[in-house]
């Protein structure tokens, strides 16, 4: 009975040792940098979800590259602009989940922005809004920021 309360034991202990630990809440390294990233991500997306092409052309790099885990990969600012004039103006509004942005440094460069947003397409109106993930790289050019890579995961 020992022999086995002690590998019931041995077997707790070694089990409960390999269990991965939470992950903690994200904490910015530069508060600043975070802030006007946040700014940033919500000037684009006011843009985006008023059909506001004017600033979201201003904000996309014109070597933006665009992964979208469905469609592939755009590099045409035009192309982009485009489809987002054909697709989404006055049809889709974007919604960023409170709480989900991370923002981290890329030095001599910009930052990069990781979060979760949903989607409500008005001409799909019992479709349901799944949360998906995106990635955006950020480039400062003086002071100017640019989305220079888009990575989006449904």
């Amino acid at each position: 009975m020992k022999l086995l309360m002690l590998l019931y034991a041995l077997f707790v202990s070694w089990f409960t040792n390999g269990q991965v630990h939470e992950i903690p809440d994200f904490q910015p390294k530069n508060q600043q940098l975070f802030e006007e990233i946040l700014v940033m991500d919500a000037t684009f997306f006011n843009a985006y979800n008023n059909c506001d092409l004017e600033t979201q052309t201003k904000i996309l790099s014109n070597d933006i590259e665009f992964f979208h885990d469905n469609t592939g990969l755009s590099t045409s600012k035009e192309d982009i602009l485009n489809a987002i004039k054909k697709n989404i103006c006055n049809k889709v509004t974007r919604t960023l989940i409170k709480g989900s942005i991370e923002v981290y440094p890329i030095h001599n460069y910009g930052a990069v922005e990781i979060g979760y947003h949903t989607f409500f397409n008005s001409q799909e109106p019992n479709a349901k809004s799944i949360p998906s993930k995106f990635i955006t790289i950020w480039k400062k050019n003086e002071d100017q920021w640019h989305i220079t890579k888009v990575i989006s995961l449904h």
